[in-house]
C-alpha cells in the first residue's frame, strides 16, 4: 500500500453500528451511504437485539469486533486506541434514546435514523444528552441532502419566489394498505416500538422536516385528522394536517401508507408572492420554477441555472441520475466534514449542514401534536418549540 493510500485509510472515520443486521433494509442503506465517498470505515457493531443474530450479521459483513449489545460496545470501544469515533443507530424507534445516550456520554459521535425517538419525553432527554456531550449528533433526514432540495432552499432564501405564502407537502405510500406480517411492518405498526404515531412518525416526520427545511419557516400550530384504516391497526396509517407557520404562511401535509399506487411519492410545492417551486422525490434531479406571469422553467441537477448549494452535493454530470442512495450519502459526507473538524480542532465550513437533535425533537413534537389534535376532533394545537 502506497503512502497516499495509507494516509487515506487513516483519515477514514472509524464507524460502529447499532441495529441494521442482515435482514434490515435501512442498515444496508446506511452502510452504502457511509462508504460512498470513502469517508467512513465500519469496524464494529451490535447489529441485533439477539446476540446470535448480531454475531451472524457481523460475520457476514466481515467485522472483527461484534458485540452482543450496544452498552458493551460503547464501554469497550471507548477504551480502545482504535475504537470507533462515530456510531450509526438504525434500530426501531424505541431504542434510539437509550442507545444514543450510551455513546454520547462517552464522547462518541452519533448518526441516528429518524424519527429521533418513540416518545416526546425520550426526545427531550436525548436533546439534553446531546447538549451536554462533546460529541456531535446527526439525524438522517436524508431528503434534506438531495441537491435539488438544497437548490430550492437556496432560491427561497434568496427571495426568488418572494415572500412564502403556501407550503404543500405530501408523502404517500401503499405498502401497509393491508395487514402485513414481516419485521419491517411489525415494529412500525406496534406503538410500543414505533411510538404513538404510525405513518406520521415513519414518513410524516420526513414531510414535515422537508417543509420546514426548504421554506426556512417554523410551524407554530397544526390541526390534524389522523386515521388507522386497516382493521385492528393500533397506530395511524393516514394523516391530513393543516399547518400555520410563523410569519403568516399556511401549509398542508398529507402522509399515508394506504394510498394504493404510490411507492415513495414525497413531493413539495412552495408558493410565494413572486413565484413557485415544485420538487418530487421520485424525479429528484428536476426542480420546476415558475416566476409569476412567466413560463414554467426546468432546473436540472448540475445543469444550467443550478447554483452552488446543489453543485457541492452532486457527483456526476447532468443527465446521469442521482437519487436516494446519493442523497443519503450526502448526509454522511456532511457529517464526516463536521466530525473531521472536531477531530482536528478546526472550524467546519459554513456550507456544511445536516439535521440535528433539535430538528429531531421538532419531528417528535409534530407527531405528538398530530395525535393530540386528532383526539380533539382536529382542533388546532400549538407546538411547544
Amino acid at each position: 500500500m502506497d503512502s497516499a493510500a495509507v494516509k487515506k485509510q487513516s483519515q477514514r472515520i472509524r464507524l460502529g453500528m447499532v441495529g441494521g443486521g442482515s435482514d434490515a433494509f435501512i442498515g444496508g442503506v446506511h452502510r452504502i451511504a457511509a462508504r460512498m465517498d470513502d469517508r467512513f470505515e465500519l469496524v464494529a457493531g451490535a447489529l441485533s437485539s439477539t446476540p446470535e443474530k448480531s454475531r451472524k450479521s457481523g460475520e457476514e459483513l466481515g467485522l472483527s469486533r461484534i458485540y452482543d449489545d450496544y452498552t458493551k460496545m460503547a464501554q469497550r470501544e471507548v477504551r480502545r486506541k482504535d475504537g470507533i469515533e462515530a456510531v450509526s443507530i438504525v434500530t426501531p424507534n424505541h431504542v434510539h434514546y437509550l442507545a444514543a445516550r450510551e455513546f454520547l456520554k462517552r464522547g462518541i459521535h452519533v448518526i441516528c435514523d429518524k424519527p429521533l425517538t418513540s416518545t416526546l419525553a425520550d426526545a427531550k432527554k436525548l436533546v439534553k444528552a446531546a447538549e451536554t456531550s462533546e460529541a456531535l449528533f446527526i439525524l438522517t433526514h436524508n431528503y434534506t441532502a438531495y441537491p435539488m432540495v438544497r437548490q430550492a432552499r437556496e432560491m427561497i432564501s434568496s427571495g426568488d419566489i418572494g415572500s412564502v405564502r403556501v407550503v404543500q407537502v405530501e408523502y404517500p405510500q401503499d405498502w401497509l394498505s393491508i395487514e402485513q406480517d414481516f419485521k419491517q411492518a411489525n415494529w412500525r405498526t406496534d406503538p410500543e416500538r414505533s411510538g404513538a404515531g404510525g405513518c406520521t412518525g415513519d414518513i410524516g416526520t420526513h414531510a414535515y422536516n422537508l417543509a420546514c427545511f426548504v421554506s426556512g419557516l417554523t410551524v407554530n400550530s397544526l390541526a390534524a385528522d389522523i386515521q388507522a384504516f386497516v382493521p385492528g391497526r393500533q397506530v395511524d396509517d393516514n394523516a391530513h394536517v393543516m399547518l400555520r407557520f410563523n410569519g403568516g404562511a399556511r401549509g398542508m401535509l398529507w402522509s399515508s401508507q394506504v394510498a394504493v399506487g404510490n411507492e415513495n411519492a414525497l413531493r413539495i410545492r412552495v408558493y410565494g408572492d413572486k413565484g413557485g417551486l415544485e420538487w418530487a422525490q421520485e424525479d429528484p434531479n428536476y426542480l420546476w420554477f415558475t416566476p409569476f406571469g412567466e413560463p414554467k422553467r426546468l432546473i436540472t441537477r448540475n445543469g444550467a441555472g443550478a447554483g452552488n448549494a446543489a453543485a457541492r452535493l452532486s457527483r456526476v454530470p447532468p443527465g446521469h441520475p442521482e437519487g436516494y442512495l446519493e442523497g443519503f450519502a450526502n448526509i454522511y459526507t456532511e457529517a464526516a466534514e463536521a466530525i473531521i473538524a472536531a477531530r482536528t480542532g478546526t472550524a467546519v465550513s459554513s456550507e456544511v449542514m445536516y439535521p440535528t437533535v433539535h430538528d429531531g425533537l421538532k419531528g417528535v413534537e409534530f407527531v405528538a401534536a398530530c395525535v393530540k389534535s386528532s383526539a380533539r376532533d382536529a382542533a388546532w394545537v400549538k407546538l411547544e418549540l
